[in-house]
């Protein structure tokens, strides 16, 4: 490897559009992009899959005030580290058809992909939008680039529901209980939007093992 040649690193990362904490774990993964030639397995997990699309009030998620008011002041906390300004976190939605739409971006490539990942991530945080209604959905798609026929294939194409369901079983599988959840390799594990710090050292440390399984 040349002086100039950022190592590779692989990474697994289970995420919903939908979970504030996932967007601020989604801006701390591209920062490392700064040192590592970062290479994602995207697994699309929904977490709220008894949310109506119609949205409903953060209320109605079980959580006492105190605990609300505490996470999202540590919600803040973290936007203000990333450059970012959250939208009031008033309302959640359901993310079946977003997650669906985003997967089948995939097929299109990793520049379409990233464009829609992104804006969906913005759509609902920083601008308040409902990314579960399917109009919504049609328009931010299509700003992104996303064309229609790939819209109209990740709500009609079972592979996508298939691809989902496996992400869960996956999830299951080892354990996942927040999001997001990030491995680099097989074995450096991060839960949460964890301070940069961890990102930068859990990295580090799964650059290095993935260098001497190389």
């Amino acid at each position: 490897m040349s002086q100039t040649e950022k190592p590779t690193l692989l990474a697994t990362v289970f995420t919903d559009y939908i979970c504030p904490f996932c967007y601020i774990g989604d801006l701390r993964l591209d920062r490392l992009r700064e040192d590592f030639e970062l290479k994602i397995n995207w697994c699309l997990l929904e977490i709220h899959p008894d949310t109506p699309a119609s949205g409903i009030p953060v209320t109605g998620l079980g959580y006492s005030d105190p605990l609300w008011q505490q996470m999202m002041d540590n919600l803040e906390t973290l936007a203000s580290e990333e450059g970012v300004r959250f939208h009031p976190h008033e309302f959640t939605t359901n993310s079946h058809q977003a997650l669906l739409l985003a997967e089948a971006a995939k097929d299109d490539g990793a520049e379409v992909f990233y464009r829609l990942h992104r804006r969906l991530f913005e759509a609902f945080f920083t601008e308040g939008m409902n990314i579960g209604d399917s109009g919504v959905l049609t328009g931010i798609a299509r700003e992104a680039g996303v064309a229609d026929t790939t819209r109209e294939r990740a709500w009609s194409d079972v592979r996508y529901e298939k691809r989902l369901a496996e992400y869960l079983a996956a999830a299951r599988e080892l354990g996942v209980r927040a999001t997001p959840t990030v491995f680099f390799g097989e074995h450096r594990r991060l839960d949460g939007a964890l301070p940069f710090s961890e990102f930068q050292k859990a990295a580090r440390a799964g650059a290095g093992d993935q260098a001497r399984h190389s």
